[in-house]
């Protein structure tokens, strides 16, 4: 499409931020699986609500953090978003914003004398036949002509043994967020307001990150950067007769972790109403249990969106609302506080549809399955039918399969301006399968056979439900 001058944009309104949180939580397992921070920052200059094709910027972000993510080893990988101007250049529309994106790696870098090869289709800075690292080279090329398409350009800054930095620049236009969601919002942090909160965690950007997130949350935040100066603000904020009243810790820290932290405020008898949020980047065995023990009310995975600190503080506080919490407020636990879903499962296969039924509904969630693309359509158009707030697709079925289904659904979709969440299910999990389900305008991508965890982390993210 892009070589014949076909590519075009689809522009609707979206929000920046839940769009990067949703591709930072489709990467992040294989960022926990090296035990890499996989973090980001974007700038409060940066309205909510933006108007332009986050489909193609999503698959850009994809391209530049795999890479980032396949080449570095330890370390951490840092996704920025700057608004450069609110003119994007070349460009009449005073409403029209130009954002500067970056992919920062602490990985292997990259030679000065490959860096102007690398943007060329089948060109990897190792050419070699006993390269560690694979790939066809075509996603940097694919990902600079996308970024053309959005109004930018795209380049690198790299040093050997020092990491890469990726470059670009996108033009979006303005949308107005609906004053309900800002009332919304503002409700929920009422409670919050000037609390203190102890941040303890020894990543620098992790503790700025967190700092932002919860100076917009309307709380005091204190940063420390490693355990032993976490305990020392604690026991000082106790001599003061102000206990910190929630403490959030960093899971992994060196000579004293979150969990060795969270054991000395459990002891102490003058801190019980201390409450400990643990946020980590790798998930290990026994955690669960651990936090059990140790008293600490929520265990949440990094990358950790603000909607979900949010949920999880107001849950921790116990102004969620909910009677009920469990002992330990996970990532699933909140989900499951949600509300329930309506979803259409496209499946010809019997037993998938059965299993995805079951796993579904013993969720609370309403099933609809169609045995093609044909009969998925069909459900949606009938009269009277209540509207479907996802789809799970399979790519594969006879008479209509999941590609087409889906280019017909998002071609209704420009003269309806609405946006039916889809994901796809395919028993092929092949490279290149997340980012070819990206471009056919689906939103999330899961592989058979089903892995209940695997499935309910896609929906939470292809959703990024907001607190109700």
């Amino acid at each position: 499409k892009i070589e014949a001058g076909k590519m075009e944009l689809d522009s609707r309104p979206f929000d920046l931020r839940v769009r990067i949180e949703e591709t930072l939580d489709m990467l992040s397992a294989r960022a926990a699986e090296k035990n890499l921070d996989l973090v980001y920052q974007v700038d409060d200059g940066i309205p909510a609500t933006l108007k332009g094709d986050s489909l193609r910027l999503r698959q850009v972000l994809v391209n530049l953090l795999s890479n980032a993510i396949k080449f570095t080893d330890r370390g951490e990988v840092f996704l920025q978003a700057e608004l450069l101007s609110t003119q994007a250049a070349g460009t009449p529309d005073r409403s029209a914003l130009h954002l500067h994106f970056s992919v920062r790696d602490t990985g292997i870098g990259i030679k000065p004398e490959k860096l102007a090869r690398l943007f060329k289709p089948f060109v990897q800075a190792d050419g070699s036949t006993t390269r560690k690292y694979g790939g066809t080279g075509l996603g940097l090329a694919i990902s600079t002509n996308l970024v053309a398409l959005l109004g930018g350009r795209l380049w690198l800054e790299s040093e050997t043994g020092k990491g890469s930095t990726f470059h670009f620049t996108a033009s979006f236009g303005l949308q107005q967020t609906p004053a309900r969601e800002t009332h919304a919002r503002d409700a929920q942090m009422i409670h919050l307001r000037d609390m203190p909160v102890l941040v303890v965690d020894d990543n620098a950007v992790s503790r700025r990150i967190l700092e932002a997130m919860l100076r917009r949350l309307r709380l005091k935040p204190l940063l420390a950067e490693n355990g032993r100066d976490g305990v020392n603000a604690i026991q000082a904020s106790k001599v003061a007769g102000a206990p910190f009243p929630l403490v959030l810790l960093d899971g992994q820290m060196p000579e004293m972790d979150g969990f060795s932290v969270a054991a000395e405020i459990k002891k102490d008898p003058a801190l019980s109403g201390t409450s400990v949020l643990m946020l980590t980047s790798t998930g290990q065995r026994g955690d669960a249990a651990r936090c059990r023990s140790l008293g600490i009310a929520a265990y949440l995975m990094k990358p950790v969106s603000e909607s979900e600190l949010l949920e999880a503080i107001l849950a921790v506080l116990g102004e969620s609302g909910s009677p009920d919490q469990p002992k330990v407020i996970t990532r699933h636990s909140l989900r499951e506080n949600r509300g329930k879903l309506r979803i259409l499962i496209a499946e010809d296969v019997k037993i998938n549809q059965v299993v995805a039924a079951r796993m579904l509904e013993k969720h609370g969630h309403t099933v609809v399955i169609a045995g093609n693309g044909k009969e998925a359509l069909a459900a949606m158009d009938e009269p009277g039918s209540v509207k479907f707030d996802l789809v799970l697709m399979d790519l594969q079925m006879p008479e209509m399969d999941g590609f087409e289904t889906t280019g017909i659904i998002r071609a209704r979709e420009k003269s309806s301006g609405a946006h039916l969440p889809i994901i796809a299910m395919t028993a092929h999990a092949m490279k290149g399968d997340a980012q070819r389900c990206l471009a056919a305008g689906m939103d999330g991508y899961v592989s058979k056979p089903f892995q209940a965890e695997k499935v309910f982390a896609e929906i939470d993210s292809v959703l990024a439900v907001e607190i109700p």
